[in-house]
């Protein structure tokens, strides 16, 4: 005869106690809170896109409606865009003014920042705290000695050079925030690069470089976006030549011409946004890990 051997049966868990249940709900009532507070601010900035986007893709007598949604889908307001004289020349100034001022700045920034956060040599607090002092001065303060500059003395004015040229000197901004950066990174990497016979170029190139790339990142994203949409720079300059204008300015006069199509202002202004829009959806990732690392030392 087989003996039936029994599992002892498992004691019950008890229930939890009051003070857990409160912080089971109060845990719950956090996470639908901190999710609502971000929905609602992703609706707070995606909504105002979506009614540009709607209104865009509108025909000229519905967009003067109430309407939300199009009746019919108008993708050749699009092709009327660029088929409007100067908006290829405003695109083409634009990238030029934005990409090739990036590129000036980052380059000539990179050096200077390096210098402030890991060499030592007298009045180095001297040149940062000018540095600090460059970033609180506001353009306009100083827009008339420079516009006598570029203008009378070098007679560039109607052109958008006055405001490429410059960022080759370095950008008050971009050198503090890639100095901030620069400090994060540990000396001993300075050392042992030092160690096996590289110089301090070298040294830039090769090991602080690699180790930089998102502070450099974050410093590029933040020019770009300022050339893309800097309005007051191409209306001081390049205002007497329509052939200079960038679209930030172009957008106004297209505005003034089209101020009762409002279906065909909005499919404009759809395009001078979706460059920018896409360059941070690609490169968010480093944009935002530079500009978190960037403040962990000072």
């Amino acid at each position: 005869m087989t003996r039936v051997l029994e599992r002892p049966l498992e004691s019950a868990a008890p229930p939890p106690s009051p003070a857990a249940r409160t912080a089971r709900r109060r845990a719950l009532l956090e996470w639908i809170a901190v999710h609502s507070l971000g929905i609602a601010a992703a609706l707070f900035f995606t909504l105002p896109f979506v009614f540009v986007l709607l209104t865009s893709l509108m025909s000229d007598s519905q967009a003067l409606s109430r309407d939300l949604i199009p009746r019919t889908w108008e993708w050749g307001n699009y092709t009327k865009v660029f088929d409007t004289p100067g908006f290829l020349t405003w695109w083409r100034n634009t990238l030029l003014y934005a990409g090739l001022g990036t590129v000036l700045t980052v380059v000539s920034s990179i050096p200077v920042a390096y210098a402030l956060a890991k060499f030592r040599f007298r009045g180095r607090n001297l040149a940062l705290m000018l540095v600090i002092s460059m970033m609180m001065l506001p353009p306009q303060v100083v827009i008339i000695p420079m516009y006598l500059f570029w203008a009378k003395q070098l007679d560039l004015s109607g052109t958008l050079w006055p405001l490429i040229v410059p960022m080759a000197f370095g950008d008050a901004f971009s050198i503090f925030l890639l100095r901030q950066f620069l400090t994060t990174i540990p000396d001993e990497y300075l050392d042992a690069a030092r160690v096996d016979g590289c110089g301090d170029l070298r040294t830039l190139l090769k090991v602080v470089l690699p180790m930089a790339r998102p502070g450099i990142a974050a410093v590029a994203l933040f020019q770009f976006f300022y050339a893309w949409n800097d309005y007051f720079g191409p209306q001081i300059y390049a205002s007497e030549n329509p052939g200079a204008w960038t679209l930030s300015y172009g957008l106004e006069s297209f505005k003034g011409a089209h101020h009762t199509d409002w279906n065909l202002t909005m499919a404009a202004t759809v395009l001078v946004m979706a460059p920018v829009i896409l360059v941070f959806f690609f490169a968010q990732k480093a944009f935002v890990e530079g500009v978190t690392l960037t403040g962990v030392k000072g």
